[in-house]
């Protein structure tokens, strides 16, 4: 496992981690890294210092004895922080999901109908490309992204 500091095109700092450098050009090359906060696909790596553990030299087995065995510490790939993080987007997720109507790929009509008052106003989720969102926008329909969950990312 590698972990990479990153930053999106707008300046959002961020940590990943990848199996490999090459998983990680892989996934960047088809637009899967995206900033967790914008969702900005314009991702690089940043400058980062290794993390180099020193320990002390172990003093040598007494004769005739077997060196213990060390336990291996875990490795925790995700920080306190990120994993709040992540509790609180699927939370968010859920509370969606529970007080919304899921209309799938017809938001854009759907939102666009409730609008103009040609249906009567819900809460609303599902799918809409970047255009059709900013056409939303444009109309001066408030719409906003629901950001993905970054398991769905991996």
């Amino acid at each position: 496992m590698i972990r990479y500091a990153l930053a999106c095109d707008t300046g959002h700092q961020f940590e990943s981690w990848f199996p490999s450098s090459a998983s990680y050009d892989a996934q960047a090359e088809q637009g899967l890294v995206t900033c967790p906060f914008c969702n900005s696909a314009k991702v690089a790596k940043q400058l980062m210092a290794p993390a180099l553990g020193r320990a002390a030299p172990a003093a040598p087995p007494a004769p005739g004895t077997a060196p213990e065995p060390r336990a291996e510490a875990p490795v925790r790939l995700t920080a306190e922080p990120e994993r709040q993080v992540r509790a609180m987007l699927r939370a968010l997720h859920e509370h969606v999901a529970r007080t919304a109507d899921h209309v799938g790929e017809t938001f854009a009509a759907e939102a666009r109908r409730m609008h103009y008052g040609e249906v009567e106003p819900r809460a609303i989720y599902g799918e809409a490309t970047l255009n059709e969102a900013r056409s939303l926008l444009d109309e001066g329909i408030a719409v906003q992204p629901l950001p993905p969950l970054p398991d769905d990312r991996n």
